[in-house]
């Protein structure tokens, strides 16, 4: 009697391919897959630029803070060292009081030039941190939609799901908030404070 055994049906199922191995023999997904790879890559790139451009922008800001400083500082002490050696000359300390209006001026024009310059890198610097967190969103989900393809494979559907990416892009519009005071105005109108005490300090060294 021979003894005949049945095969087991879930053996001579073949059994899945990998998602990835999917990819790989349909051309359209592994096309598209290349291509989200490919823009990941340089999206990336985008924000590695973007984030050295804001660093080099916020140590500009810090130099003209520095040169603000410096030559309110320096040009204080001349002044102060130029009134105490003229101070036993009477004629001569009235003759820098009546010409007083010549470095008020130009510490003027220096100051509104610098806080002029302040505010204009400020703004670079806002308008290209909003450039990089809209190049971080479009990273995010550009991430996820690699994912998706690589976790679905030939299940994924390239018309639906590219398409769900297109109006993710274009639909993304940013919230419009009232403008307010930030951290800018304070910073210009601390400067412009800081420029007339200088006026009023000169002032008071030269005609003394």
């Amino acid at each position: 009697m021979t003894d005949q055994t049945t095969p087991n049906p879930s053996i001579m199922q073949p059994k899945p391919q990998h998602p990835l191995h999917q990819i790989a023999e349909t051309p359209t997904h592994k096309l598209l897959l290349k291509q989200w790879l490919k823009e990941e890559d340089l999206i990336f790139h985008r924000i590695s630029l973007k984030e050295t451009q804001i660093d080099s922008v916020r140590k500009e800001i810090t130099h003209l803070y520095i040169f603000f400083f410096l030559f309110h500082s320096i040009s204080l002490l001349i002044l102060f060292n130029g009134s105490s050696s003229s101070s036993s000359h009477t004629a001569k300390l009235e003759s820098l009081c009546k010409r007083s209006w010549i470095p008020s001026l130009c510490s003027l024009l220096c100051s509104l030039g610098i806080i002029w310059a302040v505010r204009y890198k400020s703004d670079v610097e806002c308008h290209m941190e909003k450039l990089l967190e809209r190049e971080k969103e479009d990273w995010k989900l550009l991430g996820k939609c690699v994912e998706e393809l690589k976790r679905k494979g030939v299940e994924f559907d390239l018309l639906r799901e590219v398409d769900a990416l297109r109006r993710a892009k274009s639909l993304r519009v940013e919230a419009k908030v009232v403008r307010k005071w930030s951290a800018r105005d304070f910073v210009s109108l601390f400067f412009f404070s800081v420029s007339c005490l200088v006026l009023g300090l000169t002032r008071i060294i030269l005609c003394s």
